[in-house]
């Protein structure tokens, strides 16, 4: 059984640590905070019910449970591991910060996977002594119902480790494509344009959020609106990914002022109760 830890136990950390679970692995996560790793298990159990009660997969759900483990501690949570996957918020001295500790204390053979969206995974693992065991696995909102993980090579990246973390993808049920190295990857630099002209248009007074996301999903056949969606990833999340693009791209990347107003007001999409929707 593979060992794999997940730093960061908040909506992307424990939904990839649920993907584990269900798969066969056994998952050590990881928070810095007992709190929100007590929210993660429940949240996980409740989840490996559902699965089961439904029939999406068939496993034991107590078994299941017993290859979870949790940890306040990086070090105990990720130093007999294969794999660890970094899941912590979308800032990137934050995630060099993670690197560099996870460096010093996984096995040689641990690959370190960032889940970033938009990030360099050169960047990040320049800042190790492993850059050809670093990569990128971005998972996409809810983990365990996306089907895809966008896997992306950094500048140093070897194929033994894309080769690895393939069959890891494979394993978890997963599609993957495969990306050369780019801010924003191939999902995020689509969707953060594409929602940030929803949001344009919402403050230029050209329809209801409701109106703009009706149409993208009638209209164009997106599963979800632009807005639903920036509400369910964050707009805090947002926020900084269309800051890092548009400081890495130009200015067609400029955030929408709209959305900066809507961070500072502590408005953060569902998470919060409200944003472009109201949730409460």
């Amino acid at each position: 059984m593979k060992k794999i830890a997940v730093i960061g136990s908040g909506l992307m950390g424990r939904g990839i640590a649920l993907v584990g679970l269900l798969n066969g692995f056994d998952v050590r996560l990881h928070d810095i905070k007992e709190t929100p790793l007590k929210q993660a298990q429940d949240y996980i159990a409740s989840e490996i019910k559902k699965a089961v009660e439904k029939g999406i997969y068939q496993v034991d759900v107590d078994t299941c449970l017993e290859h979870l483990s949790c940890f306040t501690d990086l070090e105990d949570a990720a130093k007999e591991t294969d794999l660890v996957i970094e899941a912590v918020l979308e800032k990137i001295e934050l995630k060099i910060e993670i690197f560099k500790k996870l460096d010093a204390i996984c096995p040689a053979h641990t690959i370190l996977a960032t889940n970033t969206s938009t990030m360099s995974p050169t960047e990040i693992a320049a800042q190790t002594s492993r850059p050809e065991k670093c990569i990128a696995m971005h998972f996409f909102n809810p983990p365990h119902k996306m089907k895809l993980v966008e896997v992306v090579k950094g500048l140093d990246t070897n194929n033994e480790t894309v080769q690895f973390v393939k069959e890891i993808v494979a394993e978890m049920k997963k599609e993957m494509i495969e990306v050369n190295e780019f801010p924003g990857f191939v999902t995020s630099r689509m969707n953060c344009l594409i929602g940030n002209e929803a949001m344009n248009m919402l403050m230029e007074g050209v329809a209801s959020a409701e109106d703009i996301d009706k149409a993208m999903k009638l209209g164009l056949n997106h599963p979800m609106g632009p807005l639903e969606l920036a509400d369910l990833v964050g707009l805090d999340t947002r926020l900084r990914n269309m800051e890092y693009l548009h400081e890495t791209l130009g200015e067609k990347y400029r955030p929408c002022p709209l959305l900066s107003k809507y961070v500072k007001a502590g408005r953060f999409g569902k998470k919060s109760g409200n944003g472009f929707y109201n949730y409460n």
